[in-house]
């Protein structure tokens, strides 16, 4: 049956959804709170999809934060986490000083990073060929990847604790008067009335912010993941690495994954899924031959595609209210951060609705003052 009010509803039931969903019922939030999702197997969700990482290398400090605050949650939670670090490289003199600024943010935010020059490099990973090599940055604690269905299932298992209500459906419309959204009708034919309306679309919130009348420059764009096997597989533990190409690895059980953003980089209909095989041979493979010796012999065992909701203004969340539409929030535009920022983006709405403000981290400057006024709040470290 479908729910006929909510005090918040939520477009999206994947992790930053019920992120949201969650906090507010551990706020005590007293409204109804109704979350929609038209597919509770998450099959194509970027949650699923993704490669479940979490790292504080990054180049905007509330952003080195908001990991934080993730990192906690995961921990807090017992979720199985792989600590295996972030290795970012540079080959060139640009990328070696983009490297060093960003650890001096990352370091004044807390992180713990090790810059390392070629001849650690080789002590630390000797399966790496670093000939070409300026320098590396190594997350040495609060880095690696992480149980992402457990911590969906956690949110989901504690909204549900605390009275939150889904719906099987998809908002097909929303209906606005006096300035605010007063409703959504579904897919199915129903209509939810509603107070607050939070759009955790995912791939799809820049065409619920249509709905409203409402411009995001988000776009889908595919990342396409390899699953191999190496003959002879390197033997010391690899981090999730990061050449200096742009194409990434990380170890997965006894096996490797590992992607990289095409060039070009297209935005790409809702429903396309396939795998852009070709990715393999033309970027992926050549980087990792050429990056680890022992990949130079592999055996493809799986592929699998999944989206980014990429923000195209400056890779950065769009998080809070439209100014003129107040009620509608934005939670969208990750750009491949989405599952690590969910539980900092979760608490930080859940607080702004339930208090009228932010009080664990301020999330303003992520607000959609900037998407208006064409004002980047750039994140530059975009795997």
């Amino acid at each position: 049956m479908i729910e006929e009010t909510a005090d918040v509803l939520i477009a999206g039931g994947a992790v930053v959804g019920s992120s949201v969903a969650a906090h507010l019922a551990a706020l005590g939030y007293r409204g109804r709170i109704v979350v929609v999702e038209p597919d509770p197997t998450f099959a194509r969700a970027a949650t699923a999809l993704s490669a479940s990482g979490i790292r504080r290398q990054f180049s905007n400090p509330l952003n080195v934060a908001i990991s934080a605050y993730g990192l906690a949650q995961i921990r807090a939670r017992g979720l199985a986490f792989h600590e295996n670090g972030y290795l970012h490289l540079a080959a060139s003199a640009a990328g070696e000083a983009e490297l060093r600024r960003r650890h001096a943010t990352q370091a004044a935010g807390g992180a713990e990073v090790a810059l390392l020059d070629p001849a650690a490099l080789r002590t630390r990973f000797p399966s790496l060929a670093t000939a070409d090599l300026r320098l590396g940055a190594l997350g040495l604690s609060g880095e690696g990847w992480f149980d992402n269905m457990g911590l969906l299932a956690a949110y989901r298992a504690e909204a549900r604790a605390g009275g939150v209500a889904t719906v099987r459906d998809a908002v097909a419309g929303l209906a606005l008067r006096g300035g605010r959204v007063v409703g959504a009708t579904l897919a199915g034919g129903g209509r939810i009335a509603c107070g607050v309306f939070v759009d955790a679309a995912g791939g799809r919130g820049a065409d619920l912010a249509a709905m409203a009348g409402l411009a995001l420059p988000v776009e889908r764009r595919k990342r396409t993941v390899f699953a191999f096997a190496a003959a002879a597989p390197p033997r010391e533990s690899l981090p999730l690495t990061i050449d200096p190409s742009g194409v990434w690895f990380r170890p997965e059980g006894a096996r490797f994954i590992a992607g990289g953003a095409p060039d070009p980089d297209p935005e790409v209909a809702p429903d396309d899924f396939e795998p852009r095989h070709e990715e393999w041979e033309t970027l992926v493979w050549p980087a990792l031959a050429a990056r680890v010796p022992a990949f130079e012999a592999l055996k493809l065992t799986g592929v699998w595609a999944g989206h980014y909701d990429m923000n195209t203004l400056d890779a950065n969340a769009v998080v809070g209210p439209h100014p003129e539409v107040a009620n509608f929030h934005f939670a969208n535009g990750f750009s491949g951060h989405g599952l690590q920022q969910a539980p900092a983006i979760g608490r930080g709405l859940a607080e702004l609705i339930a208090t009228g403000a932010y009080r664990t981290l301020d999330l303003s400057p992520l607000g959609y003052a900037r998407i208006a006024a064409g004002r980047p709040f750039t994140e530059a470290a975009v795997i």
